[in-house]
């Protein structure tokens, strides 16, 4: 049973999973527990076919504030070993949420700070409060943001990472949408409303569909018009048409009437 979240399940059939960090008292700042904690919901998630999206928020002021004081002043006394198995439980984690099968929605709101930027990163859709703020703040206690790196330059772009890495100045969540980091700029009274609503796109489309799009997303960005990719995607889409829930959807489509994902049939 988890400590550190507030798992909850809504929707039919409990399709929409929400994944809360749920420790108030220290703006939801992590530590090995959390992230333990954050792998093995991923994990436990992404293999339930009965979830079609997947939302990550937190409880009380802030989505996250970074690391969490007490882990890091335990780290100050890791030897290098120490540091990099730590290090890869939290790489792990990013990774887990990253390739996790079903969209995850970032809920976002007050302080996302250092690896909580990470966090948001990870995930496919991000929707955040105004007046919020955003900071890559490592630099200004001599670390650097190595872990998710990879995640923040795809999803903020080279060219901010470049100035907000080393800068670790405040950004705001306008300034996030403004970058194309944040898809939804929300009053922070509506914010689970534009939650609701991605949602509700999600769970009218084809599960399969959706899980296949992401994968492409993820594999084609940044790749060379190669004869090999052509050949990928052709393959990928002659699959996903052959596939039952391809053959329900164009039959749907072609009938007028809603597809058996839909109706629950």
């Amino acid at each position: 049973m988890s400590t550190t979240l507030d798992i909850q399940r809504s929707g039919p059939n409990g399709a929409v999973a929400r994944v809360f960090l749920n420790r108030p008292e220290v703006r939801n700042a992590f530590n090995s527990d959390v992230i333990a904690e954050l792998t093995a919901a991923f994990a436990t998630l992404g293999a339930d076919d009965s979830v079609r999206a997947i939302v990550l928020g937190g409880h009380g002021k802030a989505f996250c504030a970074g690391g969490d004081l007490n882990w890091m002043r335990a780290m100050a006394d890791y030897s290098w070993e120490q540091n990099r198995v730590d290090a890869q439980a939290l790489a792990d984690m990013l990774f887990t949420i990253y390739t996790c099968p079903q969209p995850v929605i970032g809920r976002l709101h007050g302080d996302c700070y250092a690896g909580g930027l990470g966090l948001a990163a990870a995930c496919d859709v991000l929707v955040a409060a105004e007046g919020m703020h955003f900071c890559l703040s490592e630099a200004k206690v001599g670390l650097l943001p190595a872990t998710i790196s990879p995640y923040v330059i795809r999803a903020l772009g080279e060219q901010a990472s470049r100035r907000y890495f080393v800068t670790a100045e405040r950004f705001s969540a306008a300034t996030a949408h403004r970058l194309g980091f944040v898809q939804v700029l929300a009053d922070p009274a509506a914010i689970d409303a534009e939650v609701d609503a991605i949602t509700a796109a999600l769970l009218a489309n084809g599960p399969a569909a959706v899980a296949a799009s992401k994968r492409l997303v993820q594999d084609v960005a940044g790749q060379p018009l190669t004869a090999a990719l052509r050949d990928d995607t052709a393959r990928r889409i002659a699959d996903i048409r052959a596939s039952a829930e391809g053959k329900e959807g164009i039959s749907a489509f072609l009938g007028k009437r809603d597809p058996a994902w839909k109706t629950g049939a």
